[in-house]
């Protein structure tokens, strides 16, 4: 059988997040619906059986290795998931209890490999508590791209989207203080859910 990750396009050291990404672009790609009365039908089926078969085989390896302590999931052991879904529980714990410096300094410290779908969504957190909704789009923008049927992150994207649309979405530290709630609570009202989602209170003089 070919290799697997060369059939998904992804180096073998590439996370879940990324074998799942990579999977689901070439299934949209290759899905024999859209090659319907196509003379294209019949390799797109074949393509689609493929792609298939490699992420089934991909889960396989990593479900076997895991099983046997050898697994390399983004962290560069069998306990690297689970480790690096610890560390994403704790950095939503610090972004409830506004610890927005910490949290940071955490995720700062993730290694590219490692800034998973998760991470962008939680970077975008803080970039909104600081007051940078366009940044804050883009951090959660791309962490739909990542994982497209996650609802959390499209609610949060959502919320987000008016305040960097808007002529005055862009604000500077200086303009926009979370010491300073009240005096911002109108417009930040609907976006409470990009913080109350995770189990804390974005507006918590609200």
């Amino acid at each position: 059988m070919t290799d697997p990750y060369s059939t998904l396009g992804i180096r073998p050291d590439a996370t879940d997040e990324e074998v799942k990404q990579a999977y689901r672009e070439l299934a949209r790609k290759y899905h024999p619906d859209r090659y319907r009365d196509s003379d294209l039908a019949d390799l797109a089926s074949e393509k689609m059986k493929e792609i298939n078969a490699a992420y089934e085989e991909i889960q396989k390896m990593r479900s076997t290795a895991s099983s046997s302590g050898s697994s390399r999931t983004g962290s560069g052991n069998a306990n690297g998931g689970t480790r690096t879904s610890t560390k994403f529980a704790e950095i939503r714990t610090l972004i409830n209890n506004n610890n927005i410096r910490e949290a940071d300094r955490r995720l700062r410290a993730f290694a590219p490999e490692e800034r998973n779908a998760e991470w962008h969504f939680l970077t975008g957190c803080i970039l909104f508590k600081r007051g940078y909704f366009v940044d804050a789009q883009k951090l959660f923008d791309r962490a739909c791209e990542m994982d497209p049927y996650n609802q959390e992150y499209q609610n949060a994207r959502n919320q987000v989207n008016y305040q960097a649309n808007d002529a005055s979405g862009y604000r500077t530290a200086q303009t926009s203080s979370f010491n300073n709630t009240c005096n911002c609570c109108s417009s930040l009202l609907c976006a409470d859910c990009c913080c109350e989602c995770m189990g804390g209170d974005l507006i918590p003089c609200c």
